[in-house]
């Protein structure tokens, strides 16, 4: 089954969902809490729509998320009429629907992706110096991750990041790509930056500055929106900074949103929207904590 479910009526809510963070713990990499599964289950067979906006492979969505939600019923969730989910890859190069039988066929935006010589030569970059600490994302198509190992503690990690970002920046701006890290840029020789470095507190990746969550956001709502009308309400959950830009999309488009920062502690940033917390609650704890909310809220439990 790969065909767009069809909407009767209009959902109460409508959620973007972030994955390292509020759904998958950064530690392990999956989703360590079982209420998540199962509570992202219920919203979905309400008829709530939910779409993984996230930097993640299809791949890894695919084994790490929708393998344990069909585990827990998503597939006869998702069979109902009037419910949708979707999953975005890659900061919106990449994007799928998912369906009662898994994640449906991928689209692949071409166009943002790097030059295959760049991408050769980061991966032996990664292999031949840094393969002690981090390893290369083979499941990537158009932008390039490299991971911490979860077998290397944080404090081994960040030094070596930065020192892989410098050299992999360096691998750019011999290839003639337009880079930026931070405040530090080299143009192409057209005087153009159209590639960046942007490190996490688990990975570097090296994507087209078109790439964000808020162009994830769009595609979703796009999605979403071909299958009748979209809820009033939304809510956007991440643990970073740039995962805002998701309630900012909502936000300029007219829906009544709010944010859900599960790493409030990285700073809290000023938006014309409400910014939720979780009391002290972090990462997948808040999120477990803020869908637990919503189905309680929506009489699901």
């Amino acid at each position: 089954m790969t065909s767009t479910p069809a909407p009767s009526v209009t959902a109460p809510l409508g959620l973007l969902l972030d994955v390292d963070g509020p759904v998958a713990s950064p530690v392990s990499r999956s989703i360590g809490i079982p209420s998540i599964v199962s509570d992202l289950v219920l919203l979905a067979g309400a008829g709530v729509p939910i779409a993984f906006i996230t930097g993640r492979s299809d791949a890894f969505i695919r084994d790490e998320v929708i393998t344990p939600l069909l585990a827990a019923g998503l597939g006869e969730a998702l069979a109902r009429p009037a419910t949708s989910m979707f999953g975005v890859f890659e900061k919106g190069a990449v994007w799928a629907p998912v369906t009662a039988d898994g994640l449906g066929d991928i689209v692949v935006d071409e166009a943002v992706a790097l030059p295959k010589a760049v991408v050769d030569e980061l991966r032996e970059l990664v292999a031949s110096e840094f393969s002690d600490t981090m390893f290369f994302d083979e499941t990537k198509h158009a932008m390039v991750s490299v991971e911490q190992r979860t077998d290397v503690s944080r404090e081994v990690y960040l030094p070596t990041q930065e020192r892989f970002n410098d050299a992999s920046f360096a691998v750019l701006e011999r290839h003639g790509i337009g880079v930026r890290l931070g405040d530090r840029e080299a143009p192409d020789a057209a005087g153009q930056v159209p590639f960046r470095l942007d490190p996490t507190i688990i990975s570097t990746d090296i994507e087209s500055v078109l790439l964000d969550k808020d162009r994830g956001a769009e595609r979703a709502l796009e999605y979403f929106a071909a299958s009748g009308p979209l809820p009033t309400l939304w809510r956007s959950v991440g643990d970073s900074r740039s995962d805002y830009l998701m309630a900012d999309h909502l936000h300029s488009a007219g829906y009544d949103v709010a944010h859900v920062d599960v790493r409030p502690l990285d700073g809290i940033l000023d938006r014309p929207y409400d910014i939720i917390t979780e009391g002290e609650l972090i990462h997948d704890e808040a999120g477990a904590a803020f869908l637990g909310h919503w189905v309680t809220k929506l009489g699901l439990r």
